[in-house]
C-alpha cells in the first residue's frame, strides 16, 4: 500500500512532467527551422531572417530589423528556396 506522502509525491511528479507538454506552443516548423511559407516564418521572425551582412534589395527604405543569422537562414532555405524570392540573402523580409 502507498502512503499518502508517497501518493502526493507521485501526483506532484506527474504534474511537473506534464507541464512542459501542456505549455509548449512552438510549432514543429519553428523547432526544426523548416518553414512551409513566409507566413509561418514571420510568426517566429516578424521581419524575416537573413545572412549576416545581407543587404535588402529595395528602391525605397531597406529592411534592417530582420533577424541576422546565417545558420537560421541556411536551414530555412534548405527546404524552401522560395522564402527568398529576390535572392538578396534575407528570407521573408517585412518592413
Amino acid at each position: 500500500m502507498i502512503s499518502l506522502k508517497h501518493a502526493a509525491a507521485l501526483v506532484a511528479s506527474a504534474a511537473v512532467l506534464a507541464l512542459p507538454l501542456a505549455t509548449t506552443t512552438v510549432s514543429a516548423e519553428a523547432a526544426s527551422g523548416i518553414y512551409k511559407n513566409c507566413t509561418a516564418l514571420n510568426k517566429k521572425y516578424p521581419h524575416g531572417v537573413g545572412k549576416s551582412g545581407a543587404k535588402d534589395k529595395t528602391s525605397s527604405k531597406p529592411v534592417t530589423n530582420y533577424k541576422k543569422s546565417t545558420k537560421i537562414y541556411k536551414t530555412a532555405m534548405s527546404k524552401n528556396k522560395g522564402l527568398d524570392r529576390d535572392k538578396d540573402g534575407i528570407a521573408c523580409e517585412k518592413r
